[in-house]
């Protein structure tokens, strides 16, 4: 017989669950954007980290007992941690733990999947003895209530529930697909397949898994350690563990709704490609974006870095400083430039006469007088020449930065070096003669 949850019981559902979000990827298809970063610790909206939105969800659902399991590159994403998710209080059992993979007498190597993340972890988990576990992933853009996730797992009486977007059939190659029956049980999970399978009724979309999952925390355990003695196994949930506990236990499927008009479906984004990065942060510049960023209700928390507030200088026919249907966060200077449907992260700068459009100018990047920068992302703390044109000779881009299949030009330091360098070499000797 399914449970029911009283409201009032609100406060002890969230405060008896141990939320792990899984924050070691690296991100290898947004290439040199994450070559000293992990994914989760790259900036996104002016002036937040990936991981920020997955952390406030916990926050703003109640949940206050965060660890945060790190592998990749982590030293960026460990230092954000420090400064901005310091605040809770540990007198009363809330903390944001970090949890980096370890090496150790019983265990040698680091994190050999999502699975064996967590297993590695046992001791943790146990330590804090919750009666569940919320799995969550560090690398999407998300508002989520998690406390009507877990209501609804408790009422299913599932040993665990799996949350899912509806996601466009040719998308959801990149996922796991679920085949849900009418009471929202799962019945099959297939884990990036070429062919996924619809949504029955609804042939153009499939039911994607978020990463996002709730367990009884034995029925966790005991599942662990069954798959971590198993040498067959790639120790993970989406090709490992899920595909098992379907046909052996209770898995419900929870159907993840905006959280203030549940006939639609929720706003969930995947930035796991450049051109979806890029996309994510543009959808913000809409004039009532899908993700409203300004919702009271449901604040998004970061680090809040103390800096002088945006400046736009010069006035002037030509050159004035000036940004359109544009974010500009804290620190930046445009010193008669012009802006368009741009993002400008903290403390980046444009100099004079330059024009920047459709890119994303990451903390701390600037960009030189007289450029044209359009359709790009420039990373953090490059400096662009004066002059440059970028986003506008596709051969010349693709031979320095890298381009996606968009039309989007990704330009690191390393990249701007090596132009540098290339542009130096290519200029005539000139030979004084005695």
């Amino acid at each position: 017989m399914n449970k029911t949850v009283d409201p009032r019981s609100f406060n002890i559902m969230t405060r008896d669950t141990l939320a792990l979000v899984m924050a070691g990827g690296r991100g290898t298809r947004l290439k040199e954007l994450t070559l000293q970063r992990a994914k989760p610790a790259t900036p996104f909206g002016g002036k937040f980290r990936i991981i920020d939105f997955t952390l406030s969800n916990c926050i703003n659902s109640g949940l206050c007992r965060i660890g945060v399991l790190t592998q990749y590159k982590s030293h960026s994403l460990i230092h954000h941690l420090h400064a901005g998710w310091n605040f809770l209080h540990s007198r009363f059992g809330e903390f944001v733990k970090i949890m980096p993979a370890d090496q150790n007498e019983s265990n040698d190597s680091w994190y050999k999947g999502t699975a064996d993340a967590i297993y590695q972890n046992i001791d943790f988990i146990e330590a804090h003895r919750p009666k569940r576990v919320l799995v969550l992933a560090g690398d999407h853009i998300y508002k989520m209530d998690y406390g009507q996730m877990l209501r609804e797992h408790i009422e299913n009486g599932a040993d665990c529930t799996v949350g899912c977007v509806e996601t466009p059939l040719e998308d959801a190659t990149e996922f796991g697909v679920l085949q849900v029956n009418p009471r929202n049980w799962v019945c099959k999970f297939e884990e990036k397949v070429p062919n996924p399978s619809p949504i029955p009724g609804n042939p153009k979309m499939a039911c994607a898994s978020m990463g996002i999952y709730v367990f009884e925390t034995d029925f966790l355990l005991e599942e662990l350690r069954r798959d971590a003695a198993d040498p067959n196994s790639s120790h993970d949930f989406g090709k490992d563990i899920l595909p098992r506990i379907i046909n052996t236990a209770k898995v419900a499927a929870h159907r993840f709704r905006d959280m203030y008009d549940d006939s639609k479906p929720g706003f969930w984004r995947d930035v796991g490609t450049l051109d979806a990065y890029w996309k994510a942060n543009m959808e913000l510049l809409d004039v009532t974006p899908e993700f409203n960023m300004y919702d009271e209700q449901w604040p998004i928390w970061t680090c809040p870095e103390q800096l002088p507030p945006a400046k736009f200088v010069l006035n002037n026919s030509s050159a004035r400083g000036m940004a359109v249907d544009s974010l500009v966060t804290s620190g930046c200077i445009i010193s008669g430039a012009k802006v368009e449907r741009s993002i400008f992260f903290e403390s980046a700068r444009v100099g004079n006469r330059s024009t920047v459009k459709e890119s994303l100018i990451l903390p701390s990047a600037e960009v030189g007088r007289d450029c044209r920068i359009t359709r790009a992302i420039i990373d953090a703390d490059c400096k662009i020449p004066d002059g440059m044109v970028i986003g506008e000779n596709p051969e010349q881009d693709s031979r320095y930065f890298t381009r996606t299949q968009d039309g989007v030009v990704l330009v690191t330091q390393q990249m701007l070096s090596a132009f540098c360098a290339d542009l130096e070499a290519s200029k005539p000797s000139v030979h004084l003669s005695a």
